[in-house]
């Protein structure tokens, strides 16, 4: 048996090579101290020897190590850990006054509805808390494995390509793949006209600062996703709400907004919160809105691909008005952690978005890029869709299950067809955040209507999200949330806040 030297381990079951392991145990103890500065290692054949493993293993290993900076090799005195570089010598802070910043902030950046989500939607991470406010897909759905083969075929095949700078609009190959799929659900489009960006809350950001100038007013549902509100407002506008009903907005409400609108902001399929999937009825007439009053619309079909009902979706505002600003993300459907949407916007929009997002961060990730073109490439998508979709129908089922066993019998609440939540009107006397903190309190958590709405009179309700947790944990959420209502019902008071909101007309 050779004398152990190092302590060093290789294990051949895992899937590491070798010399990365010998790599990484060898930086690890560097850093931990255990191989000070001008520790020698020991020579290569004789580690060789202390492992089992064959030289080059270990030659590879020093190279490595050399190359990233931990050691130093000398011909003929040997490898010995690199001395640590000497730390920036800590200058005198001097006490000066501080900068005015409350008047420094633009008024914009305070308005009442940007700070809505610290108020009503960040909660404690407790393990007894059930979440029916998170939109996002349970950890045991995420396609793990057939994403790491992804990542690993893109470092392996392209190297220091995957590592660098890419195109500002994004990969050529992922924007082809990416019309190709939307060809798929009967969305025209061509690779020139898909931009790819940061998630798609960024295409949104990216649309209002195109279209905004600070004074403009923008027209949004009068419940809307806030991510939207905050973009409209953070670019300096004015918004303005749009009631609607069960087939979509209101066309005699957008006719009153029309001479003063810069844009509209529409959900048509599963919109959030309320659930409602607009009627093509009403599809027609929002278009010929927008092409009478120059009014652009944006799309924002966050939740393509997630249809849980046997119906096929109805097509989307694209599909028949290529004219339409058209959002789509990855996030809800695969990996919320890619942080990879896109836009597809007329010809004229294009140069001016791509300009837009190279001024703010120089690019996406191109080694992701490359990654989720691999996994559209091979199919991996509609393999991953045909797991989770019965999955999400099976989980909804469960939801809706315990809310009938467990409500009061005067509570009704909306499905989304095409999305990943469940509207629940209130009646009146129940003030929605109240029944968000009693929810809380009885463990469960839920979206208050406050935080979608655009005006204080819009009428109490909750969404009910049914992706992030299991049928067992959903089923007892319904009966938590039955408890916090039956809680509340015999106050019999309207509680609503009253508050002046910046910004908001």
């Amino acid at each position: 048996m050779p004398r152990r030297l190092t302590g060093i381990c290789l294990d051949a079951r895992r899937s590491e090579p070798l010399y990365q392991q010998v790599f990484d145990q060898i930086v690890e103890r560097v850093r931990s101290g255990t191989f000070p500065a001008d520790y020698r290692l020991p020579p290569s054949r004789a580690l060789a020897d202390e492992l089992g493993a064959h030289r080059n293993t270990v030659v590879r290993a020093y190279a490595d190590l050399e190359a990233a900076g931990f050691v130093v090799s000398s011909v003929g005195r040997g490898t010995f850990v690199a001395a640590a570089k000497a730390s920036v010598s800590k200058a005198e802070v001097r006490e000066r006054a501080s900068l005015p910043w409350g008047s420094l902030i633009a008024s914009q950046a305070n308005a009442e509805p940007l700070g809505r989500f610290d108020r009503l939607a960040r909660t404690a991470l407790r393990d007894d808390l059930i979440q029916l406010a998170h939109m996002h897909p349970a950890e045991e759905l995420l396609p793990v494995e057939l994403f790491q083969r992804c990542l690993q075929y893109a470092l392996k095949t392209l190297g220091s390509r995957a590592l660098s700078y890419g195109p500002r609009e994004g990969l050529p190959r992922l924007r082809a793949l990416i019309a190709e799929d939307l060809g798929r659900q009967g969305v025209p489009a061509s690779a020139d006209d898909v931009v790819i960006t940061n998630g798609s809350q960024q295409s949104l950001d990216l649309v209002a600062r195109a279209l905004i100038r600070p004074g403009d007013t923008f027209a949004l549902d009068s419940l809307t996703y806030p991510g939207m509100t905050n973009v409209v407002i953070g670019a300096g506008a004015r918004v303005v709400a749009v009631p609607g009903d069960e087939e979509g907005p209101s066309i005699l409400a957008m006719e009153r907004v029309a001479s003063q609108a810069k844009g509209y902001y529409a959900m048509p399929r599963g919109h959030n919160p309320s659930g409602i999937t607009m009627s093509p009825r009403r599809c027609e007439a929002l278009l010929d809105w927008s092409h009478q009053h120059g009014v652009p619309i944006v799309e924002d079909d966050f939740s393509s691909d997630l249809g849980l009902d046997d119906e096929a979706p109805p097509p989307a505002l694209r599909s028949l008005d290529r004219e339409v600003i058209y959002v789509g993300s990855f996030s809800k459907k695969l990996i919320p952690a890619l942080r990879i949407g896109f836009v597809v916007c007329p010809p004229a929009l294009r140069p001016v978005l791509v300009t837009l997002k190279h001024t703010l961060d120089l690019g996406n990730s191109v080694l992701l890029q490359y990654a989720l073109a691999e996994f559209l490439d091979r199919g991996y998508l509609q393999a991953h869709l045909a797991r989770i979709v019965p999955e999400y129908r099976a989980r909804r089922a469960a939801l809706e299950a315990g809310l009938a066993a467990h409500l009061p019998a005067d509570i009704r609440w909306q499905r989304a067809s095409g999305a990943l939540h469940l509207w629940l009107s209130l009646p009146p006397g129940y003030n929605p955040e109240q029944v968000a903190d009693e929810a809380r309190r009885h463990g469960v958590v839920v979206s208050p209507s406050t935080l979608y709405a655009i005006e204080q009179r819009e009428s109490p309700g909750l969404r009910l999200t049914f992706c992030a947790e299991s049928p067992q944990r959903l089923r007892e959420a319904a009966r938590r949330l039955g408890r916090a209502l039956t809680a509340l019902a015999p106050m019999g008071e309207d509680l609503h806040q009253t508050q002046d909101w910046l910004g908001v007309v």
